[in-house]
């Protein structure tokens, strides 16, 4: 029996999808692509094939698309990040439109109003306030034989689809190039002080993660993780970073000797500085701590919100309850224009911030409470702090529960302001809505250029009786 071939030349890619692959087809079975563009003309191998799908790696291309741009990091070929920078930023943004109205139209089937141009960013480089890396004891590299050259321990992203397998970065465009600096010399000071990076699998070595958030004012916050309480090693490495970059307002460290890298169950300790930063957005301040949830992308954040408050259409005997709510910005960003706002987030440490972001701003009409939103909300809640004319929410990417959205149904707001980060599950969540509420009103905004996620404001008016 003849072997199938599992090489094919002078394929043409057809089509764009999610997670920043490409899509052909060969013999009816899509074929799924990566670092690829619509119209490129290549060579390819599968490397993974099922009955109707399967995943391969290009080998050679013979032309390139009309809308490739070259990529302008040197880390694109692996690592998990931008993987939409090989696309021009309009194509991107063409692509995310069609995300959100697939989605809608495919999954949420609902009637739906025209749906608006999607906002696009500001900043498409620089444009992120955090990021997260990881040390590794054996970084990741395409060829083997570069580590009979090079140091092995390194400190950056993991390799797309590999949780244990860690890409070493040295220029990273995401965040203001002064998180390169920082990252570059605790990686170089760690070696040359021969400290050792965190082997993941064996859950040995001392290094283990480090997270940079940093404000518009140009003030910065560094969290080290360490897998053991190595006082001396632990100050000397702290003690260096404080002298050596004064831009860090904001130094801590935590212990981490479980087997996964969260943190949100660790107490975070403060070596110096001040235990957060403050942020603008508007005319409002806000302080962010170590595990808080805030935008990571503050022009587009205050796009957002100036379009989620001019949905809510709020009057000033309105009672606001704010699902999600985190550092409480959007409750106290639509403060001002109604009569209330009740905050719910199931972080605690976010929920005491948020109380801070409503005393700084001299906000005195919200309320926060943290747990389960599905539990929170009940009859006797509402009774207590009354019922809402208007509900904005803003879900993790997992979108809600359905017990949430029942919840809300029955205490009848007369609109529902929807902000998600999925598409998917926003749509999927708009079906359970559909038998009490229309959609009325949808704005796509991009918050992460080059990669595929992209945010969705959506207005939900109750049905008239």
């Amino acid at each position: 029996m003849k072997k199938e071939s599992r090489k094919f030349e002078n394929v043409t890619i057809e089509k764009a999808v999610n997670e920043g692959k490409c899509i052909t087809r060969i013999d009816n079975m899509v074929v799924f692509t990566t670092r690829t563009v619509p119209g490129d003309v290549v060579n390819m191998e599968y490397h993974k094939k099922k009955r109707n799908y399967a995943d391969a790696t290009v080998t050679h291309f013979h032309q390139r698309g009309p809308e490739y741009s070259a990529p302008f990091c040197p880390h694109f070929d692996y690592c998990s990040g931008c993987k939409w920078q090989q696309l021009n930023y309009e194509a991107q943004l063409r692509l995310k439109q069609l995300t959100v109205v697939e989605s809608l139209v495919n999954v949420a089937k609902v009637e739906l109003p025209e749906i608006q141009t999607i906002i696009g960013s500001v900043q498409t480089t620089g444009y992120r306030n955090k990021m997260e890396y990881s040390f590794t004891h054996k970084k990741w590299v395409p060829n083997l034989e570069q580590l009979d050259t090079e140091a092995h321990q390194a400190l950056g992203l993991h390799v797309a689809g590999r949780f244990d397998k860690v890409l070493d970065i040295v220029d990273c465009h995401l965040q203001n190039d002064l998180g390169n600096q920082i990252r570059n010399f605790v990686k170089e000071f760690a070696i040359e002080n021969e400290y050792t990076f965190f082997d993941l699998r064996n859950q040995v070595g001392l290094l283990r993660n480090l997270i940079l958030r940093n404000n518009t004012a140009g003030e910065w916050m560094l969290i080290l993780m360490f897998h053991s309480n190595e006082k001396e090693i632990i100050a000397h490495i702290m003690n260096a970073l404080k002298e050596k970059f004064p831009q860090i307002k904001s130094l801590m460290y935590v212990i981490n000797n479980k087997r996964n890298d969260t943190i949100t169950d660790l107490p975070v300790e403060q070596f110096s500085g001040d235990g957060f930063l403050m942020e603008s957005l508007g005319e409002l301040k806000f302080k962010i701590s170590p595990k808080a949830f805030f935008q990571v992308n503050v022009p587009q954040a205050k796009r957002l919100y100036d379009i989620a408050k001019e949905y809510a259409q709020l009057t000033k005997e309105d009672v606001v309850y704010d699902l999600y709510t985190g550092t409480g910005s959007i409750a106290c960003y639509v403060a001002s224009d109604c009569k209330k706002v009740v905050g719910l987030e199931y972080v605690s440490e976010a929920i005491e911030d948020a109380k801070s972001n409503a005393a700084l701003n001299n906000i005195h009409n919200t309320s926060f409470f943290a747990g389960d939103i599905k539990d929170l909300l009940s009859e006797e809640f509402f009774k207590e702090h009354g019922n809402p004319d208007v509900i904005i929410t803003d879900p993790p990417r997992t979108g809600m529960h359905a017990e949430v959205i029942t919840q809300m149904m029955q205490a009848k707001p007369k609109r529902i302001v929807y902000v998600s980060c999925n598409a998917a599950t926003q749509a999927r969540d708009l079906a359970l809505f559909d038998s009490l509420y229309k959609v009325t009103k949808v704005q796509p905004v991009d918050m992460f250029p080059h990669t595929s996620h992209v945010e969705n404001i959506v207005c939900l008016e109750i049905r008239e009786a």
